[in-house]
């Protein structure tokens, strides 16, 4: 997955996003904000929800510059050239009265092929018909009219509105992850001067939110009813402390991403391992590191028959009913390996 946004980078797509509702235009609309417009399409490819924004903000400023009449440049071609609507006399299959398909001329103002792929585009980033119609020039009931008619058309606007679903589903949740910044504005801006009140409104207030702010409310649906029985009273207990790990894990989280954030490590990261040949106890691995040790033979993995000389086993119960120990000496035979 991509890095999140830092809190910088997030308030400049917020502001690129507002640039870009307002001209429809996006290498103006990064020009305008000061960011490269590499930069914007590198965000746009490696983030989905950056994407699925920038494409919804494209669907409302065509939405909102068709409202307003659509904006030309002087000397540019008529509002009934556009490339949205048939000027007459184009090719076109229609479907007859009995059902049969004929070759016709087009009607002057017909919604065109293009008209029909700005709809389909818009609906797929944002999800909605009115609105993509309106980016598209037209009224929602040309083309729902468009859907019963072709086959085709039904068969796109059904996946199109599908993927503008799914998209505003990844979108909405990754807007839930600590790192979006969407909802922490308020966290790094200075807190508003507190307004008069008297000592006794003070109390009042601290008595009010007390429990919300310090001891942890109760969930609305276990709240203490009339008559709760003893499993209904565990059920509510066991919530509250589920939400209050919950809380904690947060408050974790939001640490980890701070420490992250300011290029630190993890506040429980794993210490490296040191060196084996340095650990007490591995008298066989300093001899190895020291070249004592033989390389063709295992360094670790148990005690060897060779090795077993003097160690103490345990032998049947003596008189007392106690395991007996006793050292057992095994004799070498001097033409054996110590293997």
């Amino acid at each position: 997955m991509a890095r999140p946004f830092t809190r910088q980078q997030a308030l400049q797509n917020q502001a690129f996003l507002e640039a870009l509702e307002r001209t429809g235009n996006i290498r103006l609309a990064a020009r305008r904000v000061g960011i490269p417009y590499g930069t914007i399409q590198h965000r746009r490819r490696t983030h989905p929800a950056f994407a699925q924004e920038i494409d919804a903000a494209l669907a409302f400023a065509a939405a909102r510059l068709n409202a307003e009449g659509g904006l030309r440049r002087p000397g540019a071609a008529p509002a009934g050239d556009s490339p949205h609507r048939t000027q007459g006399g184009e090719a076109v299959v229609v479907r007859r009265r009995d059902g049969k398909l004929q070759m016709r001329a087009a009607q002057p103002g017909k919604l065109t092929r293009q008209c029909e792929q700005a709809f389909l585009a818009a609906l797929g980033a944002t999800a909605n018909v009115r609105l993509s119609a309106a980016a598209a020039g037209a009224s929602e009931a040309a083309f729902y009219r468009r859907r019963r008619q072709n086959p085709a058309f039904a068969r796109e606007m059904r996946l199109a509105l599908q993927q503008g679903y799914d998209r505003l589903e990844l979108a909405l949740m990754e807007s839930w992850s600590l790192g979006s910044h969407h909802d922490d504005a308020w966290r790094h801006n200075a807190p508003p001067a507190l307004p008069p009140m008297t000592v006794n409104q003070a109390l009042q207030l601290l008595y009010l939110h007390q429990k919300e702010a310090r001891l942890l409310a109760e969930p609305a649906h276990i709240r203490r009813r009339r008559g709760e029985s003893r499993e209904a009273h565990s059920a509510r207990l066991g919530a509250m402390h589920e939400e209050r790990l919950r809380r904690d894990r947060e408050a974790y989280d939001i640490a980890e991403m701070l420490r992250d954030y300011r290029g630190e490590a993890p506040m429980f990261a794993p210490a490296p391992l040191p060196d084996l040949a340095q650990v007490k106890g591995w008298s066989k691995a300093r001899r190895r590191a020291e070249g004592e040790a033989e390389p063709d033979r295992a360094l670790f993995g148990g005690w060897r028959i060779a090795e077993m000389k003097g160690r103490t086993a345990f032998v049947a119960p003596d008189s007392t009913g106690g395991p007996a120990l006793r050292r057992r000496e095994r004799k070498r035979d001097p033409g054996s390996s110590p293997g």
